[in-house]
């Protein structure tokens, strides 16, 4: 049994991932068509190709992590080695440089593109490290819930500070918008580096796994890894459904919400924006990652799976029906926790189950890729990112919607607006529905992971259960 810092230690490397990614995800394709200057078109465009490409190095990635070999382990180095250059292409990401339409379109994409591949470079092998931390399934259940716990605490704390901080910036030091943003994330990067140095010196890597056969072997391997294509369908629905809905949230603030909105709370005004209501939807997706492991462990992981994603698509729906008034903010805040504590509830959920098909490749096939394999997570993550992010800029250009100047307000279109709603409320629940129809075929129940678990335990080298001291420590193999 691992014990409680080491479960810290792991959930404080999520928490600078997603820090990051949630800035990314919710704040970027906005930050590119309305602070940085690019065509919605170019912008749609830009976040397809270099997430496409982030995803395609996802399992390049996990194939060189699992032939590395390091007295610290096979994936927690990495934490050490690219935590520097993910902050700092962070940064880059994040400035606008003084130059032509064309030179900031190229730059966009070579910062870019250098910050998906730097994280890839720390979060393949942080997302494999679950598939070595125990050997029990249930406890990496645990884990994954303290990954996710921590993962939303640091995007609470992201997306909570956010416009403050860009806000701070421009009016109280007199930065441009540009700078404010820029200066913004040198602050998020800051807390994330020493974030991931932490999660390196609390962990460590308790099971040993080797891969013995050669790239190709692994790759058709994973090819015939029917679980793996299921729960790849079906994380990539996932991930889509939080992407179209978290990157039209700016937008639709900006548009249908207004920047005047506000919640009253006994008789006093609290101003009602987008970094509220994401922020506390990642308070209610904590809430969701402690209620995984009873409700998982009560009705079993594919059952969890699908009844999420039931109700998703009705609250999604319901989304739809509130006016936009005082009273309607409220509602809309109620939905979006509810929604918040289901989509908690299944990250973990996931992650868990990456893990176990991890466990049924390893035990079929003799040989173990649980970086490739988790790589494949993140590359459905990225996926769905890249087409949820693609997918809202370029329907928002085809309803005419019209990119506004330095966060100019503007008027939009009736279309527009339209197309703002969907996005917020019909598209995702259609995503949802698609995520169950793909889970239904997923073959891992509850009896069968146990199965191949007690199975493993009998086939894998371990290292000997002795104190690790710091970063020193030799592995010692014994055959159980």
């Amino acid at each position: 049994m691992a014990p409680l810092k080491e479960k810290i230690g792991y959930g404080f490397g999520d928490m600078a991932s997603s820090m990051f990614w949630k800035v990314f995800s919710y704040y970027l394709p906005f930050f590119y068509s309305n602070i940085f200057g690019l065509s919605l078109a170019d912008a749609a465009t830009l976040v397809l190709v270099t997430r496409i490409w982030d995803a395609v190095s996802d399992p390049m990635m996990g194939i060189v992590a699992d032939r590395t070999d390091t007295r610290w382990g096979k994936y927690r180095p990495y934490l050490l080695w690219v935590a520097v250059p993910f902050s700092v292409c962070g940064i880059l990401l994040f400035t606008t440089p003084d130059w032509s339409y064309g030179g900031k379109l190229i730059w966009a994409y070579v910062t870019y593109v250098l910050m998906m591949t730097v994280y890839t470079g720390i979060n393949v092998p942080y997302g494999a490290m679950l598939g070595v931390v125990s050997d029990n399934t249930k406890e990496k259940t645990v884990f994954s819930s303290f990954r996710m716990f921590f993962a939303y605490g640091g995007s609470f704390i992201a997306l909570a500070s956010w416009e403050p901080l860009c806000t701070m910036f421009e009016h109280c030091w007199g930065f441009s918008v540009q700078t404010s943003w820029q200066s913004a994330m040198i602050v998020i990067a800051a807390a994330c580096l020493v974030l991931f140095l932490c999660c390196f010196k609390l962990t460590r890597e308790r099971i040993r796994t080797t891969s013995q056969v050669s790239i190709g072997k692994d790759f058709k391997s994973l090819l015939h890894n029917r679980p793996w294509w299921i729960l790849i369908g079906a994380a990539l629905s996932f991930n889509l459904f939080n992407t179209v809905r978290g990157a039209s949230v700016a937008y639709f603030f900006a548009d249908i919400i207004g920047p005047d909105a506000h919640l009253v709370i006994f008789s006093v005004a609290l101003l009602f924006y987008s970094g509220l209501f994401l922020s506390i939807g990642e308070v209610a997706n904590m809430v969701g990652v402690a209620l995984t492991v009873p409700i998982a462990g009560a009705i079993g992981k594919k059952s969890t799976f699908i009844a999420v994603n039931i109700v998703l698509a009705v609250l999604s729906v319901a989304f739809f029906f509130i006016p936009v008034s005082t009273a309607g903010y409220w509602w809309m805040l109620l939905l979006q926790i509810f929604i918040s504590v289901l989509t908690g509830i299944m990250s973990p959920l996931v992650w868990s189950m990456y893990a176990d098909v991890s466990d049924y490749s390893e035990l079929k096939n003799r040989t173990a890729s649980t970086g490739l394999i988790f790589s494949s997570s993140s590359m459905a993550q990225k996926f769905g990112g890249a087409i949820g992010g693609a997918a809202v800029l370029w329907l928002l250009d085809a309803c005419g919607y019209i990119a506004a100047d330095s966060g100019t307000a503007v008027t939009q279109s009736a279309g527009a607006l339209n197309c703002l709603w969907m996005l917020m409320t019909f598209i995702p629940a259609g995503v949802s529905l698609l995520a169950i129809a793909v889970v239904s075929f997923y073959p891992l129940t509850t009896d069968a992971v146990e199965k191949i678990s007690a199975e493993l335990k009998k086939a894998r080298i371990k290292p000997a259960d002795v104190p690790q001291k710091d970063e020193m420590t030799d592995f010692a193999n014994t055959n159980s």
